[in-house]
């Protein structure tokens, strides 16, 4: 339910903050006064496309706010929390400035597209110049589906339909992988074979590197070493004899202690160091026969890492890649089986489901008919034909929305053909047609606040009075904002709201009242009688108020 609209600087409105409540509430005033605006104002929030020209002159920017109350809305909250936002209340801002237009949904940025696809459970706005959702055939659908208590059904016919056609493209895609498939297959079945045979082991790449590059230099090693293991004997020898010569005896004291303690280490390292090379040389052979089964494995590996454009190193995880595809395609016919019989399954369910449905529609069809006809007589619409039309659909596989098309027709004419809702010329029409409608299912809509603007055109007398009681009645079960010319609605409503112009030559605004009792019987009394009240008037005017109250 709307509970707060703020507008700022928006064509003559410099100011207006209004509190709504529920029921019923009329928007009166003079002609030209700007009742509409308040209209325009919330399908900016909802949605609707900004032209730069509202905005006030000599204003940079207008600014509309519209907060709604979601104590009853579950769909609305549940839009709101998908995308993480504050579900309590919903406050939608629109800012336009120059070419520029902006829009916030509970203080984050938000596109036109959220704005108008949360709006479809907030508000309804029937007018002669706006949308109307009834217009659209998914709407239109899905009125008569909840008229009939099919909500449940409908969605259960929709996911079928949705996990069917799921289902179908990925049969398609494994089928039309065809030869393309098969040779795919052939080709990974050989190169697995391949990377089977090579056997490659964990760090067997480095291992067989380091030993090939031992072998190849087997007789450098070992004459490098040898040498070495020489110099190391003739060190041990020459510290020996270096040690002798000053040795304690020849030269007492204490001032070679240190040099002798150094010569015999150096003697005993050069000792361990010859020990050393000489276990080294005896591990190392000349093996032509080795060298040439390293080399060849090496080759071996490194042919079909250049066959499979990756690194040596990388053939083991290529390995595991190639297999995992085959076992995949090595698969592909029996889940192309499975995929064909859970079509089947899927299929068999939807055509259960949407023939439930279908005797549902109809069902709730011809009682639609029925009642919205009793409705637009009462509206002085009696010369219309109004009609549901369930066009089976000429593919019978799985569609969301049934196995017909659901589409409201109306003739305004006597003899003519009925014509789809869009296709009405009169704006008054199509606001009594939509208010018919709306009335006979409203215990079905899940949509909180209506906007009627001047449904009353082209009707007075008797029908305006109907009118009035039809949106009074409506209002039952929502909010209801109606802007009108005529007494006989605006008595009708539980609140009233009155829109003046003020201003002088310079600069015009439009000023908003909620009026009291007395003012409401003031502003009746002027609708009624023009620019001269008289007290006659004035009494007829509490008349009819009274008479609203008191059902």
């Amino acid at each position: 339910m709307l509970v707060h609209l703020g507008i700022r600087n928006y064509t003559v409105v410099e100011a207006l903050e209004v509190e709504l409540g529920p029921g019923m509430t009329a928007i009166t005033g003079e002609t030209g006064a700007g009742k509409s605006i308040m209209l325009d104002a919330l399908g900016l929030c909802l949605g609707d496309r900004a032209d730069p020209r509202a905005i006030r002159p000599g204003c940079e920017r207008a600014e509309v706010t519209a907060t709604f109350d979601l104590g009853d809305l579950p769909a609305a909250r549940a839009w709101l929390a998908e995308r993480e936002l504050p579900a309590e209340e919903c406050i939608l801002r629109r800012v336009i400035a120059g070419d520029r237009s902006r829009a916030w949904i509970n203080g984050s940025p938000a596109t036109l597209q959220q704005c108008a696809e949360l709006g479809r459970h907030l508000a309804d706005i029937h007018s002669q110049h706006a949308h109307q959702s009834l217009l659209r055939r998914e709407v239109q659908r899905g009125l008569l589906d909840s008229y009939a208590g099919a909500g449940k059904a409908a969605a259960h016919v929709a996911a079928l339909a949705r996990e069917w056609q799921e289902t179908r493209d990925a049969l398609e895609a494994l089928r039309g992988a065809g030869d393309e498939g098969e040779a795919r297959r052939q080709l990974l079945e050989y190169q697995v074979r391949e990377l089977d045979e090579l056997a490659l082991g964990d760090d067997e790449i480095a291992t067989l590197e380091a030993e090939e590059k031992q072998l190849a230099g087997a007789e450098d090693i070992l004459a490098s070493a040898g040498e070495a293991r020489e110099l190391c004997e003739q060190l041990e020898a020459t510290a020996q004899r270096a040690r002798r010569l000053i040795d304690a005896g020849q030269h007492p004291g204490a001032g070679l202690d240190n040099a002798r303690e150094m010569l015999e280490s150096a003697a005993i390292q050069a000792g361990e160091a010859q020990s050393d090379l000489e276990h080294y040389l005896d591990a190392i052979e000349i093996n032509p026969e080795r060298l040439a089964a390293t080399q060849q494995r090496l080759e071996q590996i490194y042919a079909v890492a250049r066959k499979h454009r990756v690194q040596p190193e990388a053939l083991r995880e290529e390995h595991a890649t190639l297999a995992a595809e085959l076992a995949k395609l090595s698969g592909g016919e029996a889940q192309a089986e499975a995929l064909a019989a859970r079509q089947r399954e899927l299929e068999k369910a939807w055509e259960e489901a949407a023939a439930g449905l279908t005797t549902a529609r109809r069902k709730a069809a011809k009682k639609l008919v029925r009642e919205t006809s009793k409705s637009l007589d009462s509206l002085a619409m009696g010369q219309c034909s109004f009609e549901v039309r369930l066009a089976p659909r000429e593919a019978r596989t799985p569609h969301p929305a049934g196995a017909e098309a659901v589409e409201l027709l109306i003739a305004t004419n006597p003899g003519a053909a009925p014509q789809p809702l869009a296709r009405i010329a009169s704006g008054g029409e199509l606001s009594r047609i939509s208010l018919a409608i709306q009335v006979v299912t409203a215990s079905a809509t899940t949509v909180p606040t209506m906007v009627f603007d001047e449904v009353d055109v082209g009707i007075g007398g008797a029908v305006a009075e109907v009118v009035g009681r039809l949106l009074r009645r409506l209002a039952g079960g929502a909010q209801v904002l109606c802007v009108t010319h005529l007494p006989q609605v605006a008595a009708q409503a539980h609140r009233q709201l009155k829109v003046s112009k003020e201003g002088d030559r310079k600069a015009v605004r439009t000023a908003l009242a909620v009026l009291d009792d007395n003012g409401r019987v003031e502003e009746v009394a002027r609708m009624l009688g023009g620019v001269k009240v008289t007290e006659q008037t004035l009494a007829h005017a509490r008349e009819m108020l009274e008479e609203a109250a008191a059902g």
